[in-house]
């Protein structure tokens, strides 16, 4: 193993791996964020903490991964290229790796002008696959990009995203090819409803033989409601729920419960399809329903494996 990651143990041992996403608040209180992973502990293999989506001011991932740490749950520390320089990126890795973060995602961030400091200066100054090759390289040969030697190079599980529907698909898988090229070891995808679409996608990524090279984990999004799934229809790219889906929703008497049925139904699909590693559940302001999804979804308890610190 590079990196001693139990998310990288996991898949190269070919289980279902289950990743879980955290949003750190607004706060130098930790006790919400806190809250929040110890209610799902022992649910995903992995947590990502989110950095600074939507371009809101968060606590820092780089916190969110050490607070995570202590309490015995593997971080994967999402770093976007928006808001650093190539210096800024490999110190903060760097320092994620020495105090055991392993597993980073890589992305390039949504532009500050979306978020609540629309004056604030983007800095894009890698692009995202330039960012995972410099992790692979500080990784696999201890360079950094501009060539002098690490004393010590970080033990990393790189990971990147994709969006399957963002655009063409032609062009998502493009991007998915590019990503894997420059070093990525994990993919996480946006959320995925139409599995049958999404099936087709996979077929382009099989074709390629790119499920050998990269572990593509699918994404997951629970809908609390009928209202939610039109909204994700109609305001985040590369979301599709298809009508039968909001119907149920509609005709529900308790739309949480169907949403949790549903995603554990997507989950039961996304698993007969060559090529997918795992899921990644992203419970949108609803921690609560990641313990029933997992369960449901005959995927608890976990692998125990000894998380490693060092």
């Amino acid at each position: 193993m590079k990196s001693g990651s139990q998310l990288e143990h996991i898949l190269s041992r070919k289980e279902f791996a289950v990743t879980v996403e955290i949003a750190p608040t607004a706060s130098a209180d930790p006790t919400e964020f806190l809250t929040t992973a110890r209610t799902i502990r022992g649910h995903a293999d992995a947590f990502n903490v989110t950095d600074c989506p939507r371009a809101l001011v968060k606590m820092s991932s780089l916190a969110g991964a050490t607070l995570l740490l202590r309490e015995g749950m593997e971080p994967v520390m999402q770093v976007t290229t928006r808001d650093r320089n190539r210096i800024a990126l490999q110190a903060d890795i760097l320092g994620a790796a020495a105090i055991g973060v392993r597993n980073v995602l890589c992305l390039r961030g949504d532009d500050p002008s979306l978020g609540n400091e629309k004056d604030a200066k983007p800095v894009f100054d890698l692009e995202t696959e330039e960012f995972i090759e410099t992790l692979r390289r500080l990784r696999d040969g201890g360079t950094l990009r501009g060539g002098d030697a690490v004393d010590t190079p970080p033990r990393l599980f790189i990971g990147a995203t994709s969006n399957p529907f963002g655009g063409d698909r032609e062009g998502a898988f493009v991007g998915l090819r590019e990503k894997v090229k420059a070093g990525a070891d994990f993919i996480q995808t946006q959320g995925i409803y139409d599995v049958d679409a999404f099936d087709e996608w996979m077929h382009l990524v099989r074709k390629e033989w790119l499920h050998e090279k990269v572990h593509i984990l699918a994404g997951v999004i629970p809908l609390k409601s009928a209202k939610m799934a039109r909204f994700m229809n109609e305001n985040v790219p590369g979301v599709t729920v298809p009508k039968d889906i909001i119907a149920r929703l509609d005709r529900g008497s308790n739309s949480k419960a169907e949403g949790v049925q549903i995603a554990v139904e997507v989950i039961a699909r996304l698993r007969e399809i060559e090529g997918v590693s795992g899921v990644h559940i992203m419970a949108v302001n609803w921690d609560d329903a990641v313990r029933a999804i997992v369960k449901d979804a005959g995927l608890y308890p976990r692998p125990a494996i000894e998380l490693r610190a060092t």
